[in-house]
């Protein structure tokens, strides 16, 4: 590791220190530590919470990004986070219907992953041409399919009780207050796991980036890193699903803004990623908490979507002009 990127991580750790800090401060009636235990407890669940999807939404990212060979692959544009929240949705029904109750079940985070992994699965087969992946195909397919998942998502929330507001966080991107330390600490543990096996592979990854047969050259197995990359990328983006639903943009900016402290790197761009990612997410938190809305919280996807747009129509409109387009 240079010493350039040793000192942009030491800065990222301490702007996530200070995120956390701010969270842990911010409440309902303004800035100030509670000295409610209950309250502390409340607070630092969703702190943890943010902390996990930021950190699983930007490494995701980065492994889509080096899955694909694409820099503007996201679990969002591909339609991962949709497809694992159609998935939770289709399970909090099945148990509805079981039970009468719309409930959290331990089952959500399995229901997640495989509608992570089918979302990616039909993306990917749908934008192959002849053997290549076509990057704007990419982009476009994943888009549809997360309209779609999101829309077919929206019909089976309607068919539950109160139109479903127990799930909504499942389409709007939304921490929940209702969540147990268990499930957070759970998926938390998950995704640093994950985080920390994709800055292992970092110099595959670094291979792969070049032509199939320079990486086999040096040793790196495509297939193998492919299939872990993908695992790990759907397991990520599973485990933020269940906790905040489909949160946009993290993904995509944050790998980039990384990239351009440290470098090309990959195992020191994961790693810087997953702190940029959790102080982003945990910062985004602690402003909606801050904004007086007379009709109830604003979700953090609304915030990001509105930071992260437009940063994604510049760089799809950088990379269209650049010659060679996109990739």
């Amino acid at each position: 590791m240079t010493r350039r990127a040793v000192v942009a991580i030491l800065i990222l750790l301490a702007l996530l220190a200070g995120a956390v800090l701010l969270r842990l401060a911010v409440g309902t009636e303004g800035l100030g530590f509670s000295e409610s235990g209950q309250v502390a407890r409340l607070r630092l669940i969703r702190v943890l919470a943010a902390c996990a999807v930021g950190c699983g939404l930007a490494g995701a990212g980065v492994l889509l990004q080096a899955l694909m060979r694409n820099p503007l692959a996201a679990p969002d544009l591909l339609g991962l986070s949709a497809g694992a929240s159609l998935a939770v949705l289709v399970s909090a029904y099945i148990g509805y219907l079981a039970t009468g109750a719309v409930t959290p079940s331990a089952a959500d985070p399995v229901s997640a992953f495989i509608g992570a992994a089918l979302a990616l699965a039909f993306v990917y087969s749908l934008s192959q041409r002849r053997g290549f992946v076509e990057p704007v195909t990419l982009i476009l397919v994943g888009v549809v399919v997360s309209i779609l998942c999101g829309a077919a998502g929206a019909l089976v929330k309607q068919f539950m009780p109160d139109g479903g507001f127990a799930v909504s966080r499942l389409l709007v991107g939304r921490i929940s207050d209702d969540l147990s330390m268990g499930m957070v600490t759970g998926v938390l543990a998950v995704v640093l796991v994950c985080t920390l096996v994709g800055a292992v592979l970092g110099p595959a990854m670094d291979a792969s980036s070049m032509s199939d047969d320079e990486a086999r050259s040096v040793g790196v197995s495509i297939g193998r890193l492919r299939a872990m990359l993908f695992v790990l990328a759907g397991v990520m983006t599973a485990g933020t699903v269940v906790l905040a639903g489909p949160i946009g943009f993290v993904g995509l900016v944050v790998p980039h803004a990384v990239r351009l402290i440290v470098g090309p790197g990959h195992r020191v761009l994961v790693i810087g990623s997953a702190l940029l990612g959790a102080s982003a997410v945990l910062l985004a938190d602690s402003g909606v908490r801050m904004l007086p809305m007379s009709t109830g919280r604003l979700p953090i996807g609304i915030v990001t979507a509105l930071i992260g747009g437009p940063i994604f129509l510049w760089m799809l409109y950088a990379s269209l002009r650049r010659p060679g387009g996109i990739g």
